[in-house]
């Protein structure tokens, strides 16, 4: 059973790939581009907003690298500043939290608390609310966990991993399934929210599809007229087996992360 792309199906990948990178487009717009605007910051009782320029001297790394993160572009229309209230839109106000001398009293903690960011990302918050996902919502995971929300790249970590993968986020604690291996899947190249949606979804393990198709949106070959209905990947005819069951299940490719003892991604 081979794991190659059919080599007839290379028209395909023009199409895929303006697809692919339409969406991308989107999702970078969405997040990187466009300025948000929240009418009012998280809630702190007795405090008043002071600005970005505030938080300069106890934060000063942080807020020195702010300004090329997407997050900067958030702002509160009732100050009317526009990049200058990006501190205050998640953490709140910060008169009572200067005057306290720093430190976590009066200040809003999105790393312990999900709410800041969920007021939002809506989405997301729907995302993990599905049937698996993973357990933000039950304190016991954060958003700063897989994301830096002060950085200009907030998909990544804070400081990342030296791994040079697009997956780091997750290597941090699926060390077994990122783990370098002799026969490496390609698709971990793409990165993990190539099979998986990292907040949640309604498929075990949080993959996007829970049926063959998952697969065979790369490995797909459909024969000549006369044999509809098969499906061939490489020079195999891999009907009969799809009926079995998922790539993954039906005894078959059971390392679908890599192996170290076979091309096939068998164990």
């Amino acid at each position: 059973m081979s794991l190659s792309k059919p080599k007839n199906l290379r028209w395909l990948a023009v199409p895929a790939l303006a697809l692919a990178a339409g969406t991308l487009g989107l999702l970078v717009n969405s997040c990187s581009t466009a300025d948000r605007t929240i009418d009012a910051a998280p809630v702190i009782p007795g405090a008043h907003e002071v600005g970005n320029k505030a938080c300069l001297d106890c934060h000063a790394p942080i807020v020195q690298r702010f300004p090329s993160s997407p997050h900067a572009r958030v702002h509160l229309a009732a100050l009317g500043k526009d990049g200058d209230t990006g501190c205050e839109s998640c953490h709140g106000p910060g008169s009572k939290h200067i005057e306290a001398g720093g430190g976590p009293k009066f200040i809003i903690n999105p790393g312990k608390d999900p709410a800041a960011c969920l007021q939002c990302h809506l989405e997301t918050r729907s995302e993990f609310q599905s049937l698996h996902h993973h357990p933000v919502l039950e304190g016991r995971m954060n958003c700063v966990q897989c994301h830096d929300p002060h950085g200009n790249d907030i998909f990544k970590p804070a400081g990342g991993l030296a791994m040079g993968r697009r997956s780091e986020s997750c290597a941090q604690c699926h060390r077994k399934q990122t783990r370098p291996v002799v026969f490496e899947h390609p698709a971990l190249r793409e990165g993990c929210t190539t099979c998986h949606n990292p907040h949640g979804s309604l498929n075990r393990k949080m993959l996007t599809q829970s049926d063959p198709n998952l697969c065979l949106r790369c490995h797909a070959e459909v024969p000549a007229p006369g044999l509809s209905g098969q499906i061939y990947i490489g020079n195999t005819d891999h009907t009969g087996f799809l009926q079995m069951g998922t790539c993954w299940t039906a005894g078959c490719h059971t390392a679908v992360h890599g192996s170290n003892v076979d091309v096939r991604l068998r164990y």
